[in-house]
């Protein structure tokens, strides 16, 4: 194991300790800043606002992941010297993904309002993300020079996601927060693991 790749995968268990702490302080009560958020936007689920939040949140949720396992099939199946790179990266994308099941048993965290299901962290954010890291990783071993480009994109997807859970009331902040540290502590775990970090070569 190279110092770098043990660099990376030292910052994923942060990371994921950081999703830990901060999922187990609030668990049972919400901090202030889930308190203001939740009121500021309570009852916009109904109003324009949320519509459009939820319009946005089909596209920007789970169906991102299965998207993007698509594309990794075909250009598995069209460029057969990528078919171990893109074998990799599923695993990434399914590690990622499954962090929002498995662990929200785990804390067992109500919504803001009354929905199905629990809180910590956002599966939906977590799709978000996962597709974002893992995208990323594809554009930096295939494309380089896109790799800034997606790295953009995906913050912005995420944080987008991110608010439209918010407005809509089902999630509180820390939830997306812990969803962003969750992806990211098992996403260079699981990469770094896999020897898809360090990149090949640094974007341009």
């Amino acid at each position: 194991m190279t110092v770098r790749r043990g660099l990376h995968i030292f910052a994923g268990v942060l990371l994921l300790v950081g999703f830990v702490i901060l999922g187990l302080s609030v668990d049972e009560r919400p901090p202030p800043v889930d308190v203001a958020l939740a009121d500021a936007f309570r009852g916009q689920h109904t109003e324009p606002a949320g519509q459009v939040a939820g319009l946005v949140t089909n596209v920007l949720g789970p169906v991102l992941p299965f998207v993007l396992g698509a594309v990794l099939v075909v250009l598995a199946w069209r460029r057969r010297d990528l078919t171990v790179l893109c074998v990799k990266l599923a695993v990434v994308l399914l590690l990622c993904r499954m962090t929002s099941l498995v662990a929200k048993p785990v804390f067992y965290r109500e919504r803001p309002r009354e929905f199905p299901d629990l809180s910590y962290p956002s599966g939906h954010v977590v799709a978000v993300a996962c597709t974002g890291f893992v995208a990323v990783l594809l554009c930096a071993w295939t494309r380089p020079h896109l790799a800034r480009l997606a790295i953009a994109i995906a913050a912005a997807a995420t944080v987008a996601g991110a608010l439209c859970r918010i407005v809509l009331g089902v999630h509180w902040l820390t939830d997306t927060a812990g969803s962003v540290l969750a992806v990211g502590g098992v996403g260079l775990i699981s990469a770094a693991g896999l020897g898809l970090l360090p990149l090949p070569k640094d974007p341009a």
